[in-house]
């Protein structure tokens, strides 16, 4: 006892306290004694197995922690569009990791709302969204904005035209996003700034699956340019309303950073202005 409680840096009378509370707890004697040797019963024997597989699994948990929030080789969850997939986000860790090549990133691919539910549940760390939500909770900050354009098919009576106003696609049938998505909320809110409501044949998920749909010849579109220029469409720019989609980062008010998720949000708000690919 009188060693056991020296390598444990506690009085023996505290160790032998604490042995003895753990026998109240359990209702099970852990301990033989006999004079002032202290041995361990069946009970005790099967109690420490387990007591050391716990143990084991925390310090595990323990590394774990650690190893997500070292600068060198932490963890970065992080969150972002669809649309931001092909070109965007791919290009932001890239040069992320040049300076931080060993940096881990758990990668989340999804529509605004549904990542700002993960973000809100403490899935993500911080995502790429747009609108850019104005919510009590988050901490938002705008890094860029991206103009939207009208896409038609390559045979539509529209094709031959450069520009457009939107208030001239009145009477055409619009595939779009399905509710839910950013990208289908600024659709609808420019339409109805051109004073119309779009009649909608499709609703996806995609924004190239609705492309695809346009050169098909099923309707028009509000898209970002394509990473690469897909064949039987036109796209044309919209002169009024102005047609264009902020997209920012977000991240839970008061939620503290870990060294490399402080890193990549610096490096994130370092591109302001520069976020998109030319």
């Amino acid at each position: 006892m009188t060693r056991a409680a020296h390598e444990l840096g506690v009085p023996q009378s505290t160790l032998s306290r604490a042995m003895v509370r753990l026998e109240a707890d359990l209702g099970v004697a852990l301990f033989a004694r006999k004079g002032r040797t202290v041995s361990l019963t069946p009970a005790g024997r099967t109690f420490l197995t387990s007591a050391e597989r716990a143990l084991a699994e925390v310090e595990k948990a323990a590394d774990a922690v650690r190893a997500d929030a070292d600068l060198t080789t932490g963890r970065v969850s992080f969150g972002f569009l669809h649309t931001m997939g092909s070109e965007t986000v791919p290009a932001l860790i890239r040069g992320f990791r040049a300076d931080h090549p060993k940096v881990r990133f758990q990668l989340v691919q999804n529509y605004g709302e549904a990542m700002i539910e993960r973000l809100r549940a403490g899935g993500l760390d911080l995502c790429l969204t747009s609108p850019v939500p104005d919510a009590p909770d988050l901490v938002t900050r705008r890094l860029d904005e991206q103009r939207l354009r009208l896409v038609v098919p390559d045979d539509h009576r529209l094709a031959s035209r450069r520009r457009i106003r939107l208030a001239e696609a009145a009477d055409e049938t619009f595939v779009t996003l399905e509710p839910g998505y950013g990208l289908r909320r600024i659709t609808d809110d420019l339409c109805t700034e051109a004073g119309f409501t779009p009649r909608v044949a499709f609703e996806g998920e995609e924004a190239e699956t609705l492309r695809g749909l346009v050169a098909a010849g099923l309707g028009v579109a509000l898209l970002p340019p394509p990473a690469v220029a897909r064949p039987g469409v036109v796209e044309l720019t919209v002169t009024a309303p102005r047609a264009v989609r902020e997209i920012g980062v977000a991240w839970l008010d008061g939620h503290p950073d870990t060294p490399p998720v402080a890193a990549f949000k610096r490096f994130l708000l370092s591109r302001r202005g520069n976020l998109l690919p030319d």
